[in-house]
């Protein structure tokens, strides 16, 4: 069943039965008992053998802890507990309220959300918990739905990253470019080089990037995302009300009178330097190459690096919270223990869709679904011309299906840089762009995507919710970048498929019809 049209079933059940049910743990698991299945040869020992193996995985790996996901699902809990102990405080109340005075409109706070996520452009995961952290009460106060700030994290966290050197993705990516290089003889480029010139060609993050802000600007939305942006604003309900229990943590908890801006602020602060600090200590130490940034980057221990800035800033969080409780006595030990408590219980879910998720890419790794669909791009006989668009589309698929984009870079631009050999050399940049595009377009939409889960959970978003509404946002973000690779393959000019990108978010701005205003809640017109 190996490397076979069959590997395809249990990823294509796993995301129909999640659209369709939204019942996303459910769906997980039968695509997990589906792969299981197919990797034993429908043998019930065997089924339980490689499900119980890939589960085993994520928490052990090569007979010692994995880390990188332990460590992530520590990070995560940390980060639950430290957004209750900011609630309580009152440091989430006092900071929407200071930023709602300096950002006026909705408008402006989905732009300084998108800025917040271009600014943060280390690693994607951190991208994706921590600006939700500082957008929530500034999105909350302008009555923003969950939703529609979690696709803008999620729009601003693998899209950014994915151009950024100075980055875990761009170490990661220029390693594979130097291989690719080597393996077809390629010298008069460097894979930095190589990297820093394929950056405009990366068409979706700017597709991405220009989709937020033409729908911010234009104060229009659609789809399932519509139904949620005005019932926040005609109710003030940024949350879906189903899901309300599982995921508001802030609702159930008391919070403070004297609260400061500072109670939320300067936790954050001390997070993001302690991680981005601890980034370049673990990398400077382990490389043994030119201590340029882009090698301590990419040699970074990104997972410890959240551990030391998720503590950090937990710490500061429990004395600025004792410090308060000594000086107003509005809190007390129980309290403490309620935020703790609280704040374990709103991550939960996200954990447990994270566990089965990475139990699943394993699986569906272990079937080769990505070699399969990649081998099919390689067999196949096609205009050169037309290869870019082509990679895109294929590239987007395998993330989908996979929930990886790394996986799918490893994949498909080794691939794309033979065909492109084989065929029109002068193509192998766009050729090897459209493969970076495609696979976080793909990744972007994924439910089962790790990305798309934790920009959920960093919003407070309920994870179908986020998918649901994301996915016609990504899909015309998608249709404009595949016109600009068409025209980008046909014309060989990076300029033209930029150009094209930049038409189709204009005629998208335009096609767009503006609503009549309608009032918030609070007798204020939406700006």
């Amino acid at each position: 069943m190996e490397e076979t049209v069959y590997s395809l079933i249990p990823p294509i059940i796993a995301i129909v039965m999640v659209l369709l049910t939204r019942r996303v743990l459910i769906s997980l698991g039968i695509g997990i008992l589906s792969a299981g299945i197919l990797l034993s040869g429908f043998q019930f020992k065997g089924t339980v053998s490689a499900i119980w193996e890939s589960f085993k995985g994520v928490f052990v790996d090569g007979g010692s802890l994995n880390t990188w996901n332990v460590y992530i699902l520590l990070f995560i809990l940390m980060l639950g507990i430290l957004t209750a102990f900011v609630s309580m405080m009152g440091g989430s109340r006092a900071f929407g309220t200071w930023m709602i005075r300096r950002v006026r409109s909705r408008v402006g706070a989905q732009i300084m959300t998108m800025i917040f996520g271009v600014i943060i452009f280390i690693d994607d995961y951190f991208n994706s918990l921590t600006v939700g952290q500082v957008s929530r009460p500034m999105a909350d106060q302008h009555k923003i739905s969950r939703a529609k700030l979690s696709y803008i994290i999620d729009s601003t966290a693998a899209p950014v990253c994915v151009v950024s050197p100075v980055s875990s993705w761009g170490a990661y990516i220029i390693g594979i470019l130097g291989t690719v290089f080597a393996a077809e003889g390629l010298t008069e480029i460097s894979a930095f080089n190589a990297f820093m010139q394929m950056i405009p060609m990366n068409l979706y993050v700017w597709a991405a990037l220009g989709v937020v802000l033409v729908i911010a600007l234009r104060k229009v939305d659609f789809g399932p995302m519509k139904k949620h942006e005005e019932r926040a604003v005609q109710t003030g309900e940024v949350v879906n009300p189903e899901f309300k229990d599982q995921i508001d943590t802030e609702s159930k908890l008391p919070s403070s009178e004297q609260g400061k801006v500072r109670d939320l602020m300067l936790p954050i602060i001390v997070l993001f330097v302690a991680t981005v600090g601890a980034m370049v200590w673990t990398g400077y130490l382990a490389t043994e190459e030119a201590k340029t940034l882009v090698n301590i980057f990419g040699n970074a221990d990104v997972t410890l690096s959240l551990i030391i800035g998720g503590a950090s800033g937990l710490i500061l969080t429990f004395a600025l919270f004792f410090a308060q409780q000594s000086k107003h006595r509005e809190m007390n030990a129980s309290h403490f223990l309620l935020g703790l408590k609280e704040g374990t219980k709103s991550m939960i879910s996200s954990i447990m869709i994270l566990i089965l998720a990475w139990s699943i890419v394993t699986l569906i790794d272990q079937l080769g679904t990505g070699t399969y669909l990649a081998g099919l791009v390689e067999g196949a006989n096609l205009n050169a011309a037309f290869l870019p668009g082509i990679l895109f589309v294929i590239a987007g698929f395998i993330a989908f299906s996979t929930g990886t984009s790394w996986g799918s870079f490893g994949i498909l631009l080794p691939i794309a840089g033979q065909i492109a050999s084989a065929t029109d050399v002068s193509l192998i940049m766009p050729m090897l762009a459209a493969v970076l595009a495609g696979a976080v377009f793909g990744d972007h939409c994924s439910p089962i995507s790790d990305t798309t889960i934790l920009s959920a959970t960093g919003s407070s978003c309920h994870h179908i919710d986020h998918v649901m509404t994301q996915i016609p946002y990504a899909l015309s973000a998608a249709v404009i970048t595949f016109a600009g690779y068409m025209v980008f393959g046909l014309t060989n000019n990076t300029w033209m498929g930029l150009g094209t990108v930049l038409i189709g978010l204009l005629v998208f701005y335009f096609l767009l019809q503006r609503p009549e205003e309608v009032p918030v809640n609070d007798g204020t017109a939406v700006d």
